[in-house]
């Protein structure tokens, strides 16, 4: 719901609200915030609530090391799982520099600008997501294990599922913050977790991504276990991926998703180095069986785009080959523009040729598969007129120049 700053400042009064976060993510995508008191709240809506970001890998350096939070109104959310009495919400927050001027590695703003240029177009883009985890037990002194809270199976049920009553309590919490979950059940490694959430507008989906990680480490933990999103958790299980569902609007005909995804095929091997930015990314995508192939597919799990047989505005291409490491805004930003590429160009779907019109259809692109490793992936960034027409400088060379490194993998703490 777009609040007023007025209505933002009465609910406080009214609900006992005693601390607001103001949210962000860094660079990588990892989750931020600061506390104020609502003594504090017009001030931030005014002139903003400045931090330090020389610690944030990314933010500072010796330039600039103060910035500006500025709460954005649109995007309340209470807290459940904190007290009743002395209520805490959540704003994410857009960063600038003290001047005024955006700061280039505000990732969420990148993504408002390409929903921007898309409207200038006349194309809504909406977004859904599915993010597998794991849920490992701690031991006595509430440390993490590798130990997983179930040997079940796809879809198995309780008393094998032990995850069951976690899900649940996530997907009740999500709704009490407005998002809308969609289905969830157990996967196919031990203790491994999907929830999907329903499609949102692209500003709304993303933050909806970080939320629901921050939701479900909050409720493992409460819970006595640690929820893990990295890609590759467990040597020789299966990855956690996140799926991206996406869709366009005024959706004339299937042809615009196809010239949809072919903007994103085309720009795919550019693109890995931000949706798959780990060095256990792809651990994750060179097991057999992974989503590396740069084509399209009805059914097939091993091409990256697959566009499901769907109706009216159920129809929709699905990323497969991003996994939670990554960004969910740096992802959506991509996705938007590339699509813009495909419809705007009318690039085509090819069908390989020696598989006849129905069987596994297909478009591949020149590489035929995506980057084999990190190293591989940052050459690719770095020699696509995409990437540097629409990603800041600064941000690739965080994720690919930097001492040669990928993102560092995410801490699995519950930031409650």
């Amino acid at each position: 719901m777009n609040y007023s700053k007025d209505e933002i400042m009465q609910y406080v009064r009214e609900e006992d609200v005693k601390f607001i976060r103001l949210s962000f993510c860094d660079v990588y995508g990892r989750p931020k915030n600061i506390a104020i008191m609502p003594d504090e709240l017009s001030r931030a809506f005014e002139y903003g609530i400045s931090f330090d970001a020389l610690p944030i890998e990314g933010f500072g350096n010796e330039k600039h090391g103060t910035l500006l939070l500025h709460p954005e109104t649109e995007t309340l959310m209470p807290l459940p799982w904190r007290p009743e009495h002395g209520r805490v919400i959540a704003l994410f927050s857009s960063i600038t520099h003290p001047d005024g001027t955006p700061f280039s590695c505000d990732t969420r703003s990148l993504l408002r600008k390409a929903v921007w240029e898309a409207e200038k177009s006349g194309l809504h883009f909406t977004f859904s997501g599915e993010q597998k985890f794991y849920l490992f037990r701690m031991d006595e002194n509430a440390e993490p294990t590798r130990i997983p809270c179930d040997n079940a199976g796809y879809m198995d049920i309780a008393p094998e599922d032990q995850g069951e009553n976690i899900r649940r309590e996530v997907c009740l919490t999500l709704e009490q913050m407005g998002i809308r979950p969609e289905s969830s059940h157990h996967e196919e490694g031990p203790g491994q977790n999907e929830i999907k959430i329903r499609f949102a507008q692209a500003m709304n989906a993303a933050d909806y991504a970080m939320t629901f990680r921050r939701v479900v480490r909050t409720v493992a933990y409460r819970n006595g276990m640690i929820a893990d999103f990295s890609p590759m958790p467990l040597k020789d299980m299966p990855g956690n991926d996140f799926h991206i569902n996406m869709s366009v609007s005024p959706l004339e005909s299937e042809t615009v998703i196809s010239h949809m995804s072919a903007g994103i095929l085309q720009n795919a091997a550019g693109m890995t180095a931000f949706l798959n930015p780990q060095k256990a990314s792809f651990d994750r995508l060179n097991t057999p069986g992974a989503p590396r192939q740069i084509g399209w597919s009805r059914e097939s799990r091993s091409q990256i785009v697959r566009i499901p047989v769907s109706a009216g505005d159920r129809r929709r291409a699905e990323l497969l080959s991003p996994d939670p490491a990554a960004n969910p805004y740096l992802a959506f930003t991509l996705m938007i523009y590339a699509a813009l590429e495909g419809i705007k160009k009318q690039l085509p779907l090819f069908r390989q040729p020696d598989l006849g019109p129905d069987a596994g259809e297909r478009c591949r692109y020149e590489p035929e598969s995506l980057p084999s490793s990190h190293e591989e992936a940052c050459r690719a960034a770095d020699a696509s007129d995409f990437i540097k027409a629409h990603i800041p400088d600064e941000i690739t060379a965080i994720y690919c120049r930097k001492c040669g490194k990928g993102v560092p993998n995410e801490s699995e703490g519950t930031n409650l």
